[in-house]
């Protein structure tokens, strides 16, 4: 019978191994398509790993709590039923994909149980079809440009049974599906930078009796190598602003029981951040960018993370994609179903790739101010802080008075080499304005 391997999947840009917390499976077991094999974490983000194809479990190769390189087989499935009957188009050398371009494996010769074909892909080089799809598109004679075109509902949008024999039916009864293909666009691999220098030699820390020595996990050792990472690449900037968000106070104390009771959700400060964010972006492009070498690169869409504290103490950013095109409520049901899957676990490598610029809320640990640092490969971040009622000086047409105010600190830390002080104070300047001119 011709095998199929299970190959770490890379769930993240830049992410380059991965840990297997646990197995869903054991030797022998008999799985169907899209059926739970492990799940994995990384730096990113933890995930459970379906299976693209139908079979028993032949080998798992590794345990859980090892560490496995991005790429590397650990488990082969024996291929049953439709899969092995259409066997010439399984591709025996595929993961499933997520949305970021890989090295390319060395051709090797496979050994006479395996299947050798390659796999199908669409014209976006990323999308992936099972031996079931494929062949059930063929019978039901659908061009590649269409099954390319057609929704996936499986992991990382990959098309499943399910989809194509949905897709299949509603043709046949005259329903015109929508379309929507899948969208996971590689991205550029990254600029290979020179050899770091041996590090210098750090000094002993004593432990002294009764000290407790905690080792970090993986993620948290990923992500403290990260922000070393983030300081030594990017000179970082901060300012700072005090924004006068009584308008926005006043605003969602009015709306927010009836947002609740048609939403379902808290109606927080933070989606009126995020669109502020949003607009302030679409004013000042250039903060909207990357830097590669000595080339800016402004980008188009507008796809803003919001980090988000896990209860193991680690932090992850999820990406609301294009965020300047959503309205208020569409900003707060995304940030909400983000952060659910985040504390569960659930985010796919979709929901943490591709931001453009990070907001980091300080506000919700009751912290009137901080100094993000930058979510590489983006060029700044924003921190918001609490909202605390102040005595202010208004003027009025009778002259001065004092008031109580609801205000905030917003600090916003950019790259110097991409972002200079006039434009990084007038960036954040006119999200303050947006805030403190606030209507919706």
């Amino acid at each position: 019978m011709p095998t199929f391997e299970i190959k770490m999947p890379k769930l993240g840009e830049s992410i380059t191994e991965g840990v297997i917390i646990s197995w869903s499976v054991k030797v022998g077991d008999t799985i169907e398509e899209d059926d739970v094999l492990f799940e994995v974490n990384t730096a990113k983000v933890s995930a459970e790993i379906p299976s693209p194809v139908a079979g028993k479990i032949l080998e798992i190769l590794f345990q859980e709590g090892d560490t496995v390189p991005v790429g590397t087989v650990v488990a082969k499935v024996e291929l049953e039923g439709e899969d092995a009957g259409d066997s010439a188009a399984s591709p025996a050398q595929e993961t499933p994909k997520v949305s970021e371009a890989q090295p390319a494996p060395e051709k090797k010769e496979a050994p006479a149980t395996e299947v050798a074909a390659p796999a199908k892909k669409n014209k976006e080089e990323g999308r992936w079809y099972s031996p079931v799809v494929t062949q059930l598109a063929k019978e039901a004679k659908i061009s590649q440009d269409e099954l390319d075109k057609i929704a996936g509902t499986g992991y990382e949008g990959r098309l499943s049974k399910k989809d194509i024999t949905k897709y299949i039916d509603q043709t046949k009864n005259g329903v015109v599906p929508t379309p929507g293909a899948a969208k996971p666009a590689a991205s550029a691999a990254p600029t290979q930078s020179a050899p770091a220098a041996a590090p210098a030699p750090k000094p002993a820390i004593p432990v002294a009796e009764g000290d407790k020595v905690i080792p970090m996990d993986f993620v948290g050792k990923i992500v403290a190598d990260r922000m070393v990472e983030s300081v030594r690449t990017s000179p970082h900037v901060t300012t700072i602003v005090e924004v006068d968000v009584t308008k926005l106070v006043k605003w969602r104390t009015k709306n927010k029981d009836a947002f609740q009771k048609r939403e379902g959700i808290s109606l927080t400060y933070l989606p009126a951040i995020t669109e502020a964010v949003a607009k302030a972006l679409i004013d000042f492009p250039r903060i909207n960018s990357s830097l590669d070498g000595y080339n800016i690169i402004e980008k188009k869409r507008i796809n803003i993370g919001i980090a988000v504290s896990l209860p193991d103490g680690n932090l992850i950013v999820p990406v609301i994609k294009d965020a300047d095109k959503m309205n208020l409520t569409g900003l707060a049901t995304s940030i909400d179903a983000l952060a659910l899957k985040a504390r569960n676990n659930k985010l796919s490598g979709d929901d943490i790739q591709g931001g453009t610029f990070t907001i980091t809320n300080f506000g919700s640990f009751k912290n009137i101010i901080g100094t993000p640092i930058i979510n590489q490969p983006e060029v700044a971040i924003l921190g918001a802080g609490i909202i605390e009622k102040k005595p202010a000086v208004i003027s009025t047409p009778d002259g001065d008075v004092i008031a109580i105010r609801h205000k905030m600190y917003l600090s916003l830390s950019y790259d110097h080499r991409v972002i200079n002080g006039a434009l990084g104070g007038a960036f954040v300047r006119r999200i303050a304005d947006y805030l403190e001119n606030w209507e919706a």
